[in-house]
């Protein structure tokens, strides 16, 4: 009995893939990229043990769409993160999918020639290429883990992952960073409950079974220990910023009652500056303060940046984007991610030695 009128009714075709297996050998991980990942990783496992006083911050484009200008502005950090790296461990923001409210441009894999022919095959490869070149400068990189299968394809090029406002509360989600290779944060949802991050962490960290991809393209039950390294990532919410000393002491009850570690990283972007790239440097230096006066909870920021400042619509002319800008949310320009940098670091160096336990 044939079900093609009852199945797939809304699905127009199934094209081939390659598989994970596929994509890794035709851009194998080399030794220098390898190293990257595993120091990054075990800088931040020893931050969030509190057995290294730094903090670390999560910093660049909204989205990567020019592999070109985001490798200029990996160059550029690189340099940056040389500099202040005694006190402040830099990560890239390396984010290729881009979840959407209604509709639009869904990110580099997911249509990477921006011309809506969602060639998710060539956006993948390229991804994998582009984190790869991150990785041979020797800077780690963080990612937003949406498409629970993308991690097969470059999970291995990952330092920290971060589990948006609208996924946190995903069972899919909470189930795929229980298996995660990297620490895991997760943001508060989009109206500012808290509960569903900390309930996140606390799923996440435990063993889980759900359906998944193998290397070589084979969909197989994967069996998980749990991921102990989940953190909450406060965003704002409902409109509202949630980084002030009040908020962040309402946190740290809340993650002392579900018996967690007082690990919180703060987003300078979204809710917490009110959409307003150019306010993100004060959100940043009231997290600073605050760690200055004392508090031991606060350990990594978030920040939107890219070359130029704010963000520009796509046109259907390509060859008209302005170099360096992004085409989701608005960034502060490079040379006001240099100040808020530098700023915070000089502030923090004499303070964060007392924070090791």
């Amino acid at each position: 009995m044939t079900t093609h009128h009852i199945e797939n009714i809304n699905v127009t075709a199934f094209d081939d893939m390659p598989t994970p297996e596929q994509i890794h050998a035709s851009l194998p991980l080399s030794e220098k990229a390898a190293k990257t990942v595993t120091h990054g990783r075990n800088l931040l496992h020893k931050i969030l043990d509190r057995k290294d006083p730094r903090i670390f911050v999560v910093v660049g484009p909204c989205s990567i769409h020019d592999p070109v200008a985001g490798l200029d502005y990996a160059h550029r950090l690189k340099k940056l993160s040389d500099e202040v790296g005694d006190t402040i461990q830099l990560i890239m923001r390396v984010y290729f999918e881009k979840p959407r409210t209604t509709v639009g441009w869904k990110g580099y894999i997911n249509d990477p020639f921006m011309d809506d022919s969602f060639r998710i095959d060539v956006g993948m490869a390229k991804a994998r290429e582009f984190l790869l070149q991150i990785a041979e400068i020797g800077l780690p990189t963080g990612t937003e883990a949406l498409d629970p299968n993308s991690p097969q394809y470059y999970g291995d090029l990952i330092t920290w992952t971060a589990i948006g406002a609208r996924t946190t509360e995903s069972q899919t989600h909470r189930e795929m960073s229980s298996g995660l290779s990297t620490p895991v944060g997760f943001k508060n949802g989009t109206s500012g409950d808290l509960g569903v991050a900390i309930n996140a962490i606390l799923s996440a960290s435990k063993p889980h079974s759900f359906l998944g991809l193998t290397n070589q393209g084979r969909v197989a039950v994967v069996r998980t220990k749990g991921n102990s390294y989940g953190h909450i990532v406060l965003r704002g919410g409902d409109g509202r910023p949630n980084y002030d000393t009040v908020s962040i002491s309402m946190v740290e009850q809340a993650l002392t009652k579900a018996k967690l570690p007082h690990n919180i990283v703060v987003d300078c972007s979204h809710a917490n500056s009110f959409k307003k790239p150019e306010l993100q440097p004060l959100v940043m230096a009231d997290v600073v303060n605050q760690i200055r006066l004392g508090n031991k909870s606060l350990v990594g920021m978030m920040i939107e940046s890219n070359i130029e400042a704010g963000n520009q619509s796509i046109p259907a002319d390509l060859s008209q984007l302005k170099y360096g800008c992004s085409v989701t949310d608005g960034c502060v320009d490079w040379a006001t991610t240099e100040k808020m940098i530098r700023d915070a670091a000089v502030l923090l160096r004499d303070v964060l030695p007392e924070r090791v336990s």
